[in-house]
């Protein structure tokens, strides 16, 4: 091991509106200071290459999650909102919380899903084709997820317009109290108390994914008001990050014409697909961890009670560990990406954000013969997520 010397310290920081603009401009520059870095502007230390951010991820013990995955340091600041039991949670308290969602989340109970799942991608994507013009976000990204998803949890209709606002305010809130945290909190007594109440057991289905948690409740595995964290914790993370997913890999296909033709060609490449665009645009850019201890790394420390940065989407692209990573390939082996993290907080909902993925990526690939930007996309801005607000699209 290479002896220790001070940490790189650099001036860039990642909530300016250039950063958030475009943050793949700076990770090379991220990458290349340092398996560490210092950022002046927050006192706290990035990582932003792949062995770097993976490592952390499979220790838990030295970078808790406890103290909060985002800036905010939970020791030191009150959260806004009651802290996630599963999200903001180390073992043992994890362990039991993820138990549940597990379960609650199983093969067979996703794979019960999957056909409305799909009959639903088929019926809409049937519909936009007959429109031609579209705007791949609000018609399809947004529109299939939240026909589907809310429904699984089992959300009442009136009042799911809160869904979208509250995610945005979550994921705003990992970040700065900047502007964006300011506008998406605009609402937010109103956004988080209709959220609070839909996730109470009687305002839930009886065959939903939410009945399945509390039916954890009546065991014992964990308390009533847990239940209902963890179904807000599905409802957080459920469905934006799917919604951004969808988007990015609507942008892929029509910004990648040659990707488009060879999924056609090979609809198995749907899963793949998927895999490829999670790693090349990765929809949750950044989460934090915070050391327990000091931490030795290969040539640097870190000193304990410090926040880390950990850069999943650099780290994603990180030319030490794949091949031409800037070049979008729905062919490439892109497993072990951290688009969806790593180790014990490995997002749980993941094989339901996957099922909506793709289904979307074979109902367009069965129907649609081209795909193709009419139109300048939009960026949608936010301190964690990276995607689009407007895709405008013309399918034939």
């Amino acid at each position: 091991m290479a002896s220790n010397a001070p940490l790189p310290v650099s001036a860039i920081d990642p909530y300016s509106p250039e950063y958030l603009a475009d943050p793949y401009s700076f990770h090379e520059a991220l990458r290349e200071a340092g398996p560490a870095v210092w950022l002046s502007t927050y006192d706290v230390v990035l990582m932003a290459r792949y062995a770097e951010v993976r490592a952390a991820l499979e220790d838990p013990a030295t970078f808790c999650s406890s103290r909060g995955v985002g800036l905010s340091d939970f020791a030191k600041e009150e959260p806004w909102r009651p802290p996630s039991i599963i999200l903001e949670a180390d073992p043992p308290l994890h362990t039991r919380s993820r138990a549940v969602l597990s379960d609650a989340l199983s093969k067979v109970s996703i794979a019960s899903l999957a056909p409305a799942f799909e009959a639903r991608a088929e019926q809409l994507v049937g519909d936009l084709l007959e429109r031609g013009s579209i705007d791949g976000i609000k018609d399809l990204a947004e529109a299939f997820p939240l026909s589907v998803f809310p429904d699984a949890v089992g959300v009442v209709e009136e009042g799911r317009e809160n869904l979208l606002p509250y995610g945005d305010m979550a994921f705003n809130a990992f970040g700065p109290r900047n502007a964006l945290f300011e506008k998406s909190f605009e609402n937010a007594q109103m956004v988080a108390e209709w959220i609070a109440t839909q996730c109470e057991r009687q305002h839930l289905s009886d065959d939903g994914i939410g009945a399945a948690i509390y039916a954890h409740a009546d065991r014992g595995d964990v308390s009533p008001a847990e239940a209902g964290l963890l179904v807000r914790s599905l409802l957080t993370a459920g469905l934006d990050t799917t919604i951004f997913s969808i988007g990015a890999t609507l942008f892929c296909l029509a910004h990648h014409p040659d990707q488009w033709e060879k999924l056609k060609t090979e609809p198995r490449l749907a899963r793949s697909a998927f895999t490829e665009v999670l790693r090349f645009l990765s929809p949750a850019q950044n989460f934090y961890r915070t050391t327990t201890c000091l931490y030795r790394g290969d040539g640097f420390e870190i000193p304990a009670d410090t926040k880390v940065l950990l850069c999943l989407g650099a780290a994603n692209r990180d030319p030490r560990h794949w091949d031409a990573p800037d070049h979008f390939d729905i062919s490439r082996r892109a497993t072990g990406h951290v688009g969806f993290g790593y180790g014990i907080h490995a997002c749980v909902g993941q094989q339901i954000a996957r099922l909506e993925g793709e289904a979307v990526i074979k109902a367009l690939a069965s129907r649609v013969a081209t795909i193709e930007l009419a139109g300048e996309p939009v960026r949608r801005i936010n301190n964690t997520l990276y995607g689009y607000d407007s895709i405008p699209l013309r399918l034939t």
